[in-house]
């Protein structure tokens, strides 16, 4: 399989729009990537996009990759016409929440090379993270091009053992959510103490950000990052004396992932 194969993307929503704005910013040029969407604004922005879209699958596709960025309550309906391109040269990676490799197995058969992702929303400007797996039919050849795939709108990496999906989903997946969480609360705990609501949003989403991509670039672990920030007897440390009395905030986030990935496991 040749660096850029040939796509194609089933469903075209928000997912699926970034990947193609990926897939063509890393280039792949738009005859490369065909989409099939039933819907008509995945239609809308395929066209916009410049990529061919039909409505469903008819003819055998040039494709030697196929992605699944379909809604996971979809992929039943979906999955049993793609069982006639399953052969040993093409390989199927689906984006689709919360299904198991064996669920995809079950429609497309035990011959087909299947990777499983769990991308997070921050694709959409090509800064997400993917995390991974594969069924043993999967070709290391393969396994590059999904890589390949999914590294245009962020950072890849791949787990072993499937069974940790369910964390990487609570902890990456929802992860955003989390963030966007704590961005709401800064910003309103500055309006209680007198801030203007533009300049304490502003604050608290440049905060986050910031604080972010310190982290991201330095070789300095998060703790002593945070460390250095503390001054004894500074306003740092009085916040701080809060937020980790009897480690209240690291225990609200561990029941918050706990739940997340039972609940990950219930929809499986």
């Amino acid at each position: 399989m040749n660096e850029r194969p040939k796509i194609l993307l089933v469903g075209c929503g928000n997912m699926g729009s970034a990947l193609i704005r990926g897939w063509l910013q890393h280039g792949w040029s738009k005859s490369d990537i065909e989409v099939i969407d039933d819907g008509e604004n995945g239609k809308l922005v395929a066209d916009s996009l410049g990529v061919k879209v039909t409505r469903k699958l008819s003819a055998e596709p040039q494709a030697n990759i196929i992605v699944f960025a379909v809604k996971p309550q979809s992929l039943a309906q979906i999955l049993p016409d793609y069982k006639k391109l399953v052969n040993s040269d093409r390989v199927f990676l689906s984006i689709a929440a919360g299904k198991p490799i064996e669920f995809y197995e079950t429609f497309l058969g035990k011959e087909a090379a299947i990777v499983r992702g769990m991308p997070n929303t921050p694709v959409a400007i090509r800064q997400g993270v993917t995390v991974l797996v594969s069924n043993r039919k999967v070709k290391p050849s393969q396994r590059a091009a999904s890589e390949v795939l999914m590294e245009a709108v962020g950072r890849v990496t791949w787990l072993d053992n499937e069974k940790l999906m369910n964390a990487v989903t609570a902890i990456s997946g929802s992860g955003p959510a989390y963030v966007f969480l704590i961005i709401e609360a800064l910003s309103k705990a500055g309006i209680e103490v007198g801030l203007h609501k533009d300049l304490a949003e502003e604050l608290a989403l440049m905060t986050v950000v910031g604080a972010g991509a310190l982290a991201i670039s330095s070789d300095t672990s998060p703790a002593e990052l945070r460390r250095r920030v503390t001054s004894p007897g500074g306003t740092t440390e009085a916040a701080l004396d809060v937020l980790m009395d009897n480690e209240n905030l690291s225990t609200l986030l561990k029941e918050a992932v706990l739940a997340a990935t039972e609940r990950g496991k219930d929809l499986a």
